[in-house]
């Protein structure tokens, strides 16, 4: 389940960024999906714009909307007693840290 959900999230996160690129900035820009005409004549420059404004909408909630799924699928799968530190050995990190802590005595001359 969580792999699918990533997969469409990073389908999502393609889309916007080519749907971001195509649209028409105030500056110029890119500037792509611009243009007089608009497609050939298929379709005029506002329509063009509507659509991919409503195009990055939608796939900008969607990008959100799966982005909590994923972060609701990440907390279930850990555990909720568990904690990074209770994961480690430390009885074995003490017990070699007393091991090296001897210290060679090196003579001071002068």
């Amino acid at each position: 389940m969580e792999s699918v959900v990533l997969v469409i999230h990073l389908f999502l996160a393609l889309a916007i960024i080519g749907l971001v690129l195509l649209q028409r900035s105030e500056g110029g820009g890119l500037g792509i999906g611009g243009g007089g005409g608009g497609l050939g004549g298929v379709a005029s420059a506002k329509s063009m714009d509507n659509l991919l404004t409503k195009g990055t909408s939608f796939c900008a909630a969607s990008f959100f909307c799966t982005s909590l799924i994923l972060g609701i699928l990440a907390g279930q799968s850990t555990s909720k007693d568990q904690n990074i530190l209770d994961s480690l050995d430390v009885p074995a990190i003490s017990e070699s840290l007393d091991e090296t802590s001897e210290i060679p005595a090196v003579p001071i001359t002068e």
